[in-house]
């Protein structure tokens, strides 16, 4: 398996930079700052907490609460898992095996794309640039053209990260019945639904619709909770889960304690939280439209749809590599070039980079260094 070339770029560079303008989550907030939202019986009862061994399968208000997130789902059909990563992981390991087949859109977070790899036979699906609201599409074709008799998996991810890219209803629908007829099953990965630019965009989720739909979800970025690592699958097919669970023993084999009742409390508080971010977002949003659009032909930026990380293209001189290394060692700010999403499976855009938005003061001072690099080296692009 190679090397996760993203979690290696930002073990260097994350805490070294002056300004972490690729992240991938939302803004956090302290222990103390959370624990403020639940009530006196939340706050009691984290005080009092064991410190011993949890359920594997979560805790069971945790499970009931993230049940409550869904249409259709009871706490049954959830179960807990130690951030997105794992499910990820034990899913692709409960689900394939070396006669499979699985279908991956590219570009893509890496573990979604190298751990099917690590197992059988992967088919990449590009996403691409498109004149479209977002700047982005998937289109159906490429997937009906990917199907063969033994694909067993369609991992997909809305809001997509690193794009934005969200699908249409319609699309969705007729997404389902293609993999129902065959009997494929859909990962959802859906961490970042919830911040949606326009929430008139937000997606059903997949365990709602499908019967072989799995929802992917954790705390780390919707909610800007990364340090609790608390992620969940939600599905109707309870026997998937029991196998995902028994995978699990290898693994975590439970959550912490303290991280499942902080995630518990800022979920009965999620609409606070999730208010607040997509304000945030939309303020974020609109300072990267003025930066880019006071220096026209040097970076094409349409908002995304969905999340807290865009992809935007680099269309000034030399390459996109040289322009976010000039930004990072003259001016201290992070941005992730498109070689890091870079696949095996099918040919990715090389001129783009992602940008994160998702972040407070550290963003509001990153765009200030990003405008004065600009100037001193790219004046002649200015209004």
């Amino acid at each position: 398996m190679r090397k996760f070339e993203l979690e290696v770029f930002l073990s260097e560079w994350e805490f070294k930079a002056s300004y972490h303008m690729t992240a991938s989550d939302v803004q956090s907030m302290s222990v103390k700052d959370l624990l403020a939202l639940g009530c006196a019986e939340d706050q009691s009862a984290f005080e009092q907490l064991s410190l011993g061994y949890t359920e594997t399968w979560g805790a069971p208000p945790l499970r009931a609460e993230i049940a409550s997130t869904y249409d259709g789902m009871e706490a049954e059909n959830v179960l807990c898992l130690a951030g997105a990563g794992e499910g990820l992981y034990a899913v692709s390991r409960v689900l394939l095996d070396p006669s499979s087949h699985a279908i991956v859109p590219v570009p893509n977070y890496q573990s979604a794309e190298t751990v099917p790899l690590s197992i059988c036979e992967v088919t990449g699906i590009p996403i691409r640039r498109s004149d479209v609201k977002g700047g982005w599409r998937i289109d159906l074709q490429d997937i009906k053209a990917a199907i063969r008799a033994n694909t067993r998996l369609l991992s997909l991810n809305f809001p997509h990260n690193p794009t934005g890219l969200l699908m249409s209803r319609s699309d969705l629908d007729e997404l389902i019945s293609i993999c129902r007829a065959r009997g494929i099953w859909i990962l959802g990965d859906e961490v970042y639904r919830g911040i949606e630019l326009n929430p008139e965009d937000r997606m059903p989720q997949m365990a709602d619709l499908y019967e072989r739909g799995i929802s992917l979800n954790v705390m780390s970025k919707a909610y800007g909770l990364p340090g609790l690592r608390i992620g969940w699958i939600a599905c109707q097919d309870i026997s998937l889960l029991e196998k995902v669970e028994r995978y699990k023993h290898y693994l975590s084999i439970c959550n912490s304690a303290p991280a499942e009742a902080l995630a518990l409390i800022a979920l009965r508080s999620r609409g606070t939280i999730l208010r607040r971010n997509h304000e945030l977002l939309l303020k974020n949003a609109a300072a990267l439209d003025r930066l880019f659009g006071d220096f026209p032909g040097l970076v094409e930026w349409k908002r995304p749809l969905g999340g807290c990380v865009a992809f935007p293209r680099y269309t000034g001189p030399g390459n996109v590599e040289a322009f976010c290394r000039s930004l990072l060692e003259e001016s201290g700010v992070l941005l992730l070039p498109a070689s890091i999403y870079g696949s095996e499976l099918a040919e990715t855009p090389t001129d783009h980079f992602r940008i994160g938005f998702g972040r407070g003061p550290v963003f509001d001072d990153g765009v200030k260094a990003m405008r004065h690099h600009f100037e001193a080296a790219y004046s002649h692009f200015a209004r």
